[in-house]
Parts: structure tokens; sequence; C-alpha cells
């Protein structure tokens, strides 16, 4: 009966609170970042903005009937409601009093850092940063300004690549970093449970200590969040293994945006009563609440890691390739990542100190291969066998196999840091796609047909879960690509389905 009424209420607050969702094609990441993005962020704004995608509402007397609009692009331009509040010196005073003054951020050198997004391609115009340090201060962050109607845009470890996490004008920010405690760990359960604002590569390595892992891992693990990566849905490298936040999340406390704290944080696996409204919230984007607290299960920690690095002629023997690996490999495998020779050609020129580990033939496919288990012999004589098979059936051109911790470090670089060198190539438009494994490739052939010398047309990506990251590489932002690339995009997406 209490599921009932915590989902009822959250269903009346929904539509009696002002949020805002931002509609774009990438939108994790990862990171993704990514989740992106997409990717350790929280994504979107929410609470008190009138400019995306939802019907009238009303959130009280004095911000009654704004109305939204939808966009995709950023070549549509997007004005401030001025039904919103505008912050004041009383309202700062009101949060020095929630917060002390040294939370309560208006320096204008630390807002430039959160006014702008990790690709440096979205700017707000924020006046204020808070840095609430408990649920509870959230809590009164929300409630206030929420009868103030001052829109806020809840801040994790701001590395998403869709620009979600920051200001589209003067939103307040609630930066959730210093929410950043341990809870507790069960040594027998393995489940964990700690504040969102926890950095996902520091729990990893608390994990190291105690025999157990994180479920999912990201090229932004140093910087992004757990509250973003639970909001976002964030997948990354381990999620062939792993599977999806939706099965590792045991748990949520939650503050909507009315300043009602959901306590949702279970660490029971098996909870077969009623509704499971921690769901709702795990992929929301910030649009139903800002997540304070989780509880997840983690793996344990598995004694024995093999990595190879693969080459292959054309994308259906990558596809094959994960079909066999998922046959012949079976309960070790843990991570099947590709890129195609454009991606690879791209870190080569813009990141030091990377090299090619199949030099000097250049190939059309790469392919990385993770084994995790429990017995190291096993396990290493499993993967050579396999990939002896595949070579000799004509799956695989070239590779190898890293014989240290450095080497495989150096092989997750590649693959790790094809964002970082389409950042410091110019400007980059990113989509992140879930298409059926067999048509994935085909979107990028098209685009590539299609744009012709105008731009470069890279593809990688998490093949072992058909996930693809389609970038398209040109020298400088314009005013029309954007919108051109999205339509074709979502129309040949459409069609894979």
């Amino acid at each position: 009966m209490e599921k009932w009424r915590s989902s009822q209420r959250i269903l009346r607050n929904y539509t009696k609170t002002l949020i805002s969702h931002r509609f774009n094609t990438n939108h994790n990441n990862s990171p993704n970042i990514s989740s992106s993005g997409k990717q350790g962020f929280y994504t979107n704004s929410y609470d008190l903005r009138d400019y995306r995608g939802r019907s009238s509402t009303t959130v009280n007397q004095n911000c009654r009937n704004l109305q939204y609009r939808l966009f995709g692009s950023t070549t549509f331009e997007v004005q401030r409601n001025p039904s919103f509040a505008t912050l004041n010196s009383e309202d700062v005073n009101r949060f020095k009093e929630m917060l002390g003054e040294k939370n309560v951020i208006e320096d204008e050198d630390r807002l430039a850092t959160a006014n702008i997004d990790w690709m440096r391609k979205y700017k707000g115009f924020s006046k204020l940063l808070l840095q609430p340090k408990s649920t509870q201060e959230v809590s009164e962050i929300l409630k206030y300004c929420n009868s103030r109607c001052l829109a806020v845009v809840p801040q994790g470890g701001n590395t998403g690549l869709v620009g979600g996490s920051v200001p589209v004008f003067d939103e307040v920010i609630i930066n959730i970093g210093s929410m950043n405690n341990i809870i507790s760990l069960d040594k027998v359960s393995g489940i964990l449970v700690c504040e969102a604002g926890c950095i996902l590569e520091n729990l990893d390595s608390f994990l190291l200590n105690e025999g157990f892992i994180m479920p999912l891992d990201l090229g932004a693990k140093g910087s992004c969040q757990i509250g973003g990566n639970v909001s976002t849905n964030a997948g990354g490298l381990r999620y062939v293994r792993y599977g999806s936040l939706h099965g590792s999340i045991l748990g949520l406390e939650v503050v909507q945006a009315n300043g009602t704290v959901l306590d949702m944080l279970g660490t029971i696996r098996k909870d077969s009563t009623g509704y499971d409204l921690k769901q709702l919230f795990i992929g929301s984007e910030g649009s139903l609440g800002i997540i304070t607290k989780v509880s997840i299960l983690t793996p344990p920690r598995l004694s024995s890691t093999n990595l190879a690095f693969l080459a292959c002629k054309d994308f259906f023997s990558c596809q094959k390739l994960l079909s066999e690996s998922k046959r012949k490999l079976g309960e070790v495998l843990s991570a099947f990542e590709f890129l195609d020779n454009q991606s690879m050609d791209m870190v080569l020129t813009y990141l030091d100190g990377v090299r090619n580990p199949l030099p000097p033939s250049v190939h059309n496919f790469y392919v990385l291969i993770e084994t995790t288990g429990s017995n190291e012999t096993h396990d290493k004589e499993k993967l050579e066998a396999f990939l002896l098979h595949s070579m000799e059936s004509g799956l695989i051109s070239d590779g190898v196999v890293a014989q240290d911790i450095n080497q495989a470090s150096s092989f997750w670089r590649i693959r790790e840091g094809i964002t970082e060198a389409l950042m410091k190539a110019g400007a980059v438009y990113k989509y992140d796609l879930s298409l059926p494994v067999e048509k994935m490739y085909n979107l990028v052939e098209k685009m590539r047909i299609r744009l012709g010398q105008r731009a470069k047309v890279l593809g990688y990506g998490h093949l072992g879960d058909a996930n693809l990251h389609l970038n398209i590489s040109t020298p400088e932002y314009d005013d029309t690509s954007p919108w051109k690339y999205q339509c074709r995009a979502r129309s040949w997406t459409n069609e894979s389905q």
C-alpha cells in the first residue's frame, strides 16, 4: 500500500511540477558520456523550465500555464520565459543560511567551469552554484526554488557529451559532488550503499580492496559520479557481462522537484512486492528528481583478466566474431568493443603516445575482446584456442594479446581516447544509437556516402550490446548541420528497427 501511495504521489507531482527533458539522439554516455552522456553526469535540468517537450502544467500559483515546446537542435532559438523568477540577493542569502557561505558559489571563475560542458560546446549563464552535503539540504533547496519559481539544473561530474548538465539560461546549478560518502558494503552479498556524488573510479578502487568490482566501466570514470550514471542509465564497457543498471540497482533515495524525499533505498536483491518505483528514476535523466543515494549490487572481482586487440577485414567478420565469442568464450567474456579505421586514424593523429598495436598494416576494423574469470591458466587457454580458430577461419586478419597490465591499458587507451581525439580535431556531432547488430554499420556507411568530403564519419562502440557511437567530425560548428545530421540519423535508425 505504501508503494501504491508513493507511485500516486510521483504521478501527481509529475503533472504539477515543471520539468524539462533535453531532446536529442545521444543521451548516455558515456562517455557516454555519456553518457553521455552521457556520459557520470546528470543530463537534464529540471524543475521550472519552459522550453521542451511537455504540455502546459502547473507548479504553484506563481507559475501557472507555462507552455513547453519541443526542440531537437541548437539551430532553434529558445527564449527564456519571463514567468520564471530571476535570482536576487535575498535568494542568495537564503541559500547561505541553508548551506553555509562556502557552499554557495558566486565566484566567476568557478562558475565559468560549471557553465560549460566537457565538449566546450554548450554554455549557460548561471550566477549561482550550490553544493549541498546532504539529502536534507537538497530537499530544502528544491522546496525553496519551487516556491520561488527559480529554475535549477542538477549537475554531477559534468562529463556528459550532449550539454545536458549545464544551464540553458541562468538556472541555479545544484552540484552533488560534495555528497560523496560510502555508507556501507555487505561483504557477503557485495551490496554497496553510497551517496550519489561518489566518483565511479573511487568506488571501484574502494571495492578493489574488498574483492568486488563496479558493474559498469566508462571512459569518464575518473570524473563521472554514480548518481549521474544511474540517472542516465549508463552502460559502458562491462554491459555485455553485467547488463544494465536496471538489474544492478537495488535501491535509490531521490528528492523530487518540490522537495519531497522518496526513500526507496532497499538492499534486498529480490523484492516481488508491488511497484518497483526505483526503475522510473533509472535513466530518467533528472526529469523526475535528483538521486541522492544509491544501493547497487557489485559482483566479485575475478583474478584472471585477458585482453586481445584484433583486426578484421569487414564488419561482417566483426559480427561473426561476436557470435563465435559468445559461444566459445561464454561465461568469461566480459567486453566486446569495435572501432573502424577512421577512428583508429583519429586517435593516432591527435593523441600523443598512442600507437597501433598491429603495425604496419592498415585494417578496416579493430576489435577488443576481454575475458575475466577465476582460473588464469584455463581462461588463457580458452582465449588462445578461440583466437586460433578465428584466425584459421578468416574472421581475424591479425591480433595480439596483452602480456601485462601496461599493454592492456595501452589497448584500452585507443578505444577510450576516441572522444578526446575528436575534440582535438575540431567540431564533432555525436549520436549514440542502439541498433540490430547486423545493421549497425549501415548507418555509418550511408552517412559517409551522403556527406562525401564535407566531413569525416566515424563508427565505434559496444558491439557486444549493439550500441553504436556515430560521430561526424568537421573543422568547425555551423548552424545548419546538426539538424540535417540528426534528421538523417533518425530516419535511417527508424528504418533499421
